[in-house]
């Protein structure tokens, strides 16, 4: 697997990355999305201090990948249910 040496830049810092080729994009796509939250942050809500920025950010990031876990969860039982009852209406024909 190659790997690679990238920099990523979140609030005015620096953070030299090895990352694996493959997820480099997506390294690149996310710091990117943290650098404009926190502009939107100190922007729409007067946030100054950078702490506090990655603070909110972390908080965003962290329920969008709650939510995104709930309901992939919900879709797995769903899925779940509707084959069992599949499975039953094909037991019940096969009788």
């Amino acid at each position: 697997m190659e790997v690679r040496r990238i920099t990523i830049n979140i609030a005015g810092r620096v953070y030299p990355l090895n990352v694996p080729a493959a997820e480099e994009e997506t390294l690149r796509k996310v710091g990117k999305q943290i650098e404009n939250m926190i502009k939107d942050f100190e922007q729409n809500f007067d946030v100054r201090d950078k702490q506090d920025a990655l603070a909110m950010c972390a908080l965003k990031l962290g329920t969008n990948a709650e939510v995104v876990s709930m309901n992939y969860e919900k879709t797995i039982q769903s899925t779940n249910e509707r084959l069992a009852t599949i499975n039953q209406s094909l037991n019940e024909t096969g009788k």
